[in-house]
């Protein structure tokens, strides 16, 4: 299987990257992983560790810390096939660079390669209320084919821990990208 890129921004939501993290690990998948300077700050800020602590205790996985500012990674490169990016959690700031195309850093460079090369791309956005610029820029990357999944948690499956409501939404990401799981109970038809 090919790669996956996670990027981190500075939202809130980093539980949801972390435990993103831990999936791709328990399924020994190789992952770039690139953090916005306020990415790496809230992720330690709301998890009480750094993003390379927490990605030197995973050791299944093949994982790749790229820095922001640099431009020399493969994630950078169109020629480089991957599975698809997932950004988790995504501030609607990345999610305006992203549709404007500016790709004025690392991250917002790799969903530009993923949109161009129709590689899945999955923006778990965390912002509420949304005002029309948002909509417009979400309305855009739709329709350009990256994938809105705003993170809300469901309460169908009755979620009695915080690890349960977090499974959820990873079930719904793995679903999006073809790789089979058992993180949670599916509705039942």
């Amino acid at each position: 299987m090919k790669p996956f890129i996670v990027g981190i921004t500075g939202a809130s939501g980093s539980p949801y990257a972390w435990r993103l993290l831990q999936k791709l690990n328990e399924r020994k998948l190789e992952t770039y992983v690139v953090a916005t300077k306020t990415g790496a700050l809230v992720f330690e800020h709301e998890l009480g560790f750094s993003l390379e602590a927490g990605i030197a205790r995973l050791k299944e996985a093949k994982f790749h810390i790229e820095t922001v500012t640099s431009f020399f990674s493969p994630i950078a490169s169109g020629s480089r096939r991957f599975s698809g990016m997932i950004v988790c959690p995504c501030s609607m700031g990345t999610a305006g660079r992203i549709a404007a195309g500016t790709s004025d850093n690392l991250l917002i460079r790799a969903a530009d390669v993923c949109l161009k090369e129709k590689f899945p791309l999955l923006l778990l956005t965390r912002e509420t209320p949304l005002h029309a610029i948002h909509l417009e820029n979400l309305l855009k990357l739709s329709k350009t084919g990256a994938t809105i999944m705003p993170i809300s948690p469901s309460f169908y499956h009755h979620p009695a821990t915080i690890d349960e409501l977090l499974d959820q939404m990873m079930g719904r990401i793995f679903d999006h990208l073809g790789l089979e799981h058992s993180f949670h109970a599916r509705w039942e038809e």
